[in-house]
């Protein structure tokens, strides 16, 4: 009871900030029951006067602090359950706060280290950038005489506890919603804030960051267009990374982008061709690939920064997505039915026919337009909306992917209005469904199958003689009864009194059961 109001506390805080914000303004009146309508109208009483309306939710989730802020750009990936229009607003969400002190950072660096800063570093600057879980700083190491520049990031103080306040807040709600709601039940709402509780304890490790650029790094090393930063490992620990700091040119700078003569239509293509190469081949992708963070070298290569939100796709999803994209492509829709029911997320009680007809109504206009109107990114988005009329259930990994591809596919037509997505795309996708749905693809799956039944059986002798024990010992049960010292039964009498008699009641059901088992097993 006390744990639930201090929720309730918490929450009715929240729920006056969003008022006074104004956010449920933009709520429609006739979606919500009688007394939620008289609620929205005493929360308008309260409203700040002159808020325009893309800046309410921004301003309110910002005031409530990090959680608040991170819940805000979590949900921004998530427009299955916040709807398209909120999702749109939510993108714009800025994690900006102000830096914590320099006292402060250097405090954690020393503490996190184990030693002075000014023997980690030559030198340390002011924050150049500070949001809502850690914040950056310019810093240079020396080995050897010689001066490296590195960026330094700092976890913010105290921030895991205000962070698990506020996720005990959010799972309260989550948990009440799906307990009255079918609705929230299938949204999986309590899984939501599972994934986004993940996220978050993955962030707040920065040694995890750390080893995100690693695998990217071990990914990457051959791509001709793309890299990511080096990682200080002898300066990188739970609240502090230290990495290669980058000079090339942010990707939102676009008059250094001008005044450098890039080849723009050729950036978008990298862009593009980046990213689907990391989610296909590896399984394995920047999941934040806003301008911001990413950058153009002086060698013509992108390099991202900001590990902190990352997907990953098994082998079911990426052939899922290949799949999808080839049957859009060829307009075979009823193949695209097919491996939603083969991947398992449309349940089987549902028709594959009806379902490749509701496929069909998002394909077919597609065949209407010209290559560059066509936006693969919204494709995957009507694709996922439609999904949830036939009892699919949220996949998070697919909904991260679409997200982030909505982004991606946006920085690249920033630099090439007419840029034909599908052509940039086939190169990559044609490559990956070669080498995993062709002839290779095939005589590998077969090869790892071979591999698979080939351990099975290796272990079969290990577990037929771990059966062979059970069964003697079971034998020994049945013949000899449980045998129990005078010792053990006297320090069960003293250490358990009644309870211990309940539980050899227990051991003898159980002891039971087996013998039954046995007894069965011997007659067959």
């Amino acid at each position: 009871m006390i744990s639930a109001t201090t929720h309730i506390a918490r929450l009715v805080r929240a729920g006056y900030v969003f008022a006074r914000e104004g956010v449920f303004g933009v709520v429609d009146p006739s979606l919500v029951p009688p007394p939620g309508q008289l609620a929205l109208r005493l929360a308008r009483l309260i409203e700040r006067p002159g808020t325009k309306s893309g800046q309410r939710l921004s301003r309110a989730l910002t005031r409530l602090g990090p959680a608040y802020l991170k819940l805000g750009q979590f949900l921004a990936t998530r427009p299955d359950v916040v709807g398209v229009m909120m999702a749109r607003d939510l993108e714009s969400l800025q994690d900006r706060l102000p830096p914590f002190s320099q006292g402060e950072a250097e405090a954690v660096i020393a503490q996190s280290l184990e030693r002075p800063v000014a023997q980690a570093f030559a030198s340390l600057g002011p924050a150049v950038a500070a949001a809502s879980i850690a914040q950056v700083h310019r810093g240079e190491t020396e080995r050897d005489g010689v001066r490296k520049s590195v960026a330094v990031k700092v976890l913010r103080p105290n921030v895991a506890a205000r962070f698990r306040r506020d996720l005990g807040d959010f799972f309260f709600v989550a948990y009440n919603a799906e307990s009255h709601s079918a609705e929230a039940r299938r949204l999986r709402l309590v899984e939501v804030i599972n994934t986004m509780s993940r996220s978050v304890a993955m962030e707040m490790d920065l040694r995890l960051e750390a080893a995100a650029l690693s695998e990217m790094a071990e990914n990457t090393r051959d791509d001709p267009d793309f890299r990511v930063p080096t990682v200080d490992w002898d300066r990188t620990t739970h609240n502090v990374l230290t990495m290669e700091w980058i000079d090339g040119i942010a990707l939102n700078d676009h008059a250094r982008l001008a005044q450098s003569n890039i080849d723009l239509p050729d950036l978008g293509r990298k862009v593009i061709q980046s990213f689907l190469r990391h989610a296909l081949r590896d399984g394995f992708f920047h999941a934040d690939m806003h301008p911001g963070n990413l950058f153009l070298d002086d060698t013509g290569r992108l390099v991202a920064v900001d590990f902190g939100i990352m997907g990953r796709l098994g082998l079911k999803e990426r052939r899922f997505l290949a799949e999808i994209l080839l049957g859009f492509i060829t307009r075979d829709y009823r193949r695209v039915a097919e491996v939603h029911f083969e991947a398992g997320y449309v349940p089987g009680h549902h028709s594959v026919e009806n379902f490749a007809q509701a496929i069909r109504a998002i394909g077919e206009p597609i065949h209407n337009r010209t290559a560059e109107e066509i936006s693969m990114a919204k494709l995957l988005t009507l694709l996922l909306e439609v999904t949830g009329l036939f009892d699919m259930q949220t996949r998070p990994e697919l909904i991260l992917l679409q997200k982030t591809m909505v982004v991606v596919e946006g920085v690249a037509r920033g630099f090439d209005p007419k840029l034909d997505i599908w052509k940039v795309a086939d190169p990559v996708v044609r490559e990956w469904i070669e080498r995993n749905l062709g002839p290779i693809g095939r005589i590998q799956g077969a090869m790892a199958g071979a591999g698979d039944l080939g351990r099975v059986l290796t272990g079969a002798p290990a577990i037929a003689a771990r059966s062979v024990a059970v069964l003697e010992h079971l034998e020994k049960m049945v013949r000899e009864g449980v045998t129990l010292s005078p010792e053990t039964i006297a320090a069960m009498g003293r250490t358990e009194g009644r309870k211990s008699r309940w539980r050899t009641i227990a051991l003898w059901i159980i002891a039971a059961t087996f013998i039954g088992i046995l007894i069965a097993v011997r007659q067959l």
